[in-house]
């Protein structure tokens, strides 16, 4: 008896309901084609065969909130730092060196592990 449309009869108040949900889905929909043609969806390269493996078996191990991908070649110089392509999945392991340098990142590449700079690296 509260609500602004109590004295409205029943099959009324579910018409009322019904245009006005049809209304806010056909403005959902030009919504969301006005953001598709000015935010076009990112095109993902599908992943080989031996990549997909070893990302599915990065996140059974790790999570898929510990993931990254490398954003550029890395070139390990150091010992235990690795090599790594651009677009390779990644595992993290640790946030920071053995020294505690936070540049620094231990992660698992899918077998070896070792430290790889930690701006190289996006979450996946």
């Amino acid at each position: 008896s509260q609500m602004p449309h109590s004295h409205v009869p029943l099959p009324s108040f579910w018409k009322m309901m019904e245009d006005t949900l049809q209304q806010s889905g056909a403005q959902l929909h030009t919504f969301c084609q006005k953001f598709e043609t000015v935010m076009p969806s990112p095109v993902s390269q599908p992943l080989n065969p031996a990549e997909e493996r070893k990302v599915l078996s990065l996140v059974s191990k790790h999570g898929p909130d510990k993931l990254y991908q490398v954003t550029s070649n890395i070139s390990g110089n150091k010992d235990l730092d690795l090599t790594l392509q651009r677009g390779q999945i990644v595992a993290l392991l640790q946030s920071a060196d053995t020294k505690g340098n936070t540049s620094r990142w231990l992660v698992d590449a899918g077998g070896p592990r070792g430290f790889v700079p930690a701006g190289k690296l996006q979450p996946y």
